[in-house]
């Protein structure tokens, strides 16, 4: 999948390799590791705060669809 992704862009291996050269130079091989571990982090927040939506949604959902206890009694 990643490979057709790269070619619909017009990505080959060579720019991929001269784009990895150029971001090693310019953050250097130490703090590659601790941007990466920063995006992890944010993506990982990312899913967390999808997920914590999609439930909040579906309680709202499930409330709405409940009948209420006034529905109940008649």
């Amino acid at each position: 999948m990643l490979h057709s992704t790269l070619l619909f862009m017009n990505v080959g291996f060579p720019e991929l390799l001269v784009v990895c050269l150029i971001v090693l130079l310019l953050f250097g091989g130490k703090k590659i590791p601790e941007l990466m571990k920063g995006l992890g982090k944010g993506v990982k927040s990312f899913k967390d705060g999808m997920r914590e939506a999609e439930e909040e949604i579906k309680s709202t959902k499930e409330e709405i669809e409940k009948p209420s206890e006034d529905e109940k009694k008649k």
